[in-house]
């Protein structure tokens, strides 16, 4: 009944709340994004829902457009500026995922949406992550957020998608809320070290085909 009916009920009414209540801190925001990084304001991308629906996930721009000599946009790191950094810090720039929330594409606790390239890379397993809807928050966030190797995070969505219940969301809330005001376990940029999810299964595939040719010809 939580999981299929409450949970939703409640994030239409919470993010509806947020949204109003929380505007005049939107318009703020929209006014130092546009000063500091200048035009479009928001960052938008596909991303993978709930029984893998695409949407479009709409997040405060944290980089500038700069560019190579070659009309090339410089690397990440880069690109993301000081104020960039603050509003990941602070997790502001995912303040626009609660229109997200509020039009049915996410929700506010469960596995983070991912990018529509891993799609192909998942096992069979690992593609229940998306038998609820994605969420702002979820059990891996608050255990290690970016610091997570691809496993660790997997587990925890996993469980989740499992274990789904008011009191665990609950539960998730607070640590999270816990987490923000601590900036643990965030990374951005260059300090990201966890290798793209498509990268890193196609080298354990290459690793593991190695090993059992290996073992044939031992």
């Amino acid at each position: 009944m939580y999981k299929h009916v409450v949970k939703r009920m409640l994030d239409i009414v919470i993010s509806l709340i947020v949204l109003i209540v929380l505007s005049p801190l939107y318009l703020v925001l929209i006014a130092l994004v546009r000063v500091n990084l200048g035009s479009p304001v928001f960052f938008h991308q596909d991303r993978p829902g709930k029984n893998e629906k695409i949407f479009r996930l709409y997040k405060f721009r944290s980089m500038n457009d700069k560019r190579d000599a070659d009309g090339n946009l410089l690397p990440d790191e880069v690109r993301l500026t000081t104020f960039g950094k603050l509003l990941r810090k602070s997790s502001l720039d995912e303040l626009p995922e609660f229109y997200n929330i509020l039009k049915g594409d996410m929700s506010f606790i469960g596995p983070r949406p991912l990018l529509v390239s891993y799609l192909p890379y998942y096992t069979a397993r690992e593609r229940h992550r998306h038998d609820v809807r994605p969420g702002l928050t979820g059990l891996a966030q608050v255990n290690g957020r970016n610091a997570l190797m691809w496993e660790e995070r997997f587990k925890y969505d996993l469980y989740y998608v499992k274990h789904c219940s008011f009191a665990l969301d609950t539960k998730i809330l607070q640590m999270t809320v816990k987490k923000v005001f601590q900036s643990e376990g965030i990374r951005s940029g260059a300090e990201q070290n966890v290798p793209d999810f498509d990268k890193y299964r196609q080298e354990m595939d290459q690793r593991n085909s190695s090993n059992h040719t290996e073992g044939q010809e031992g």
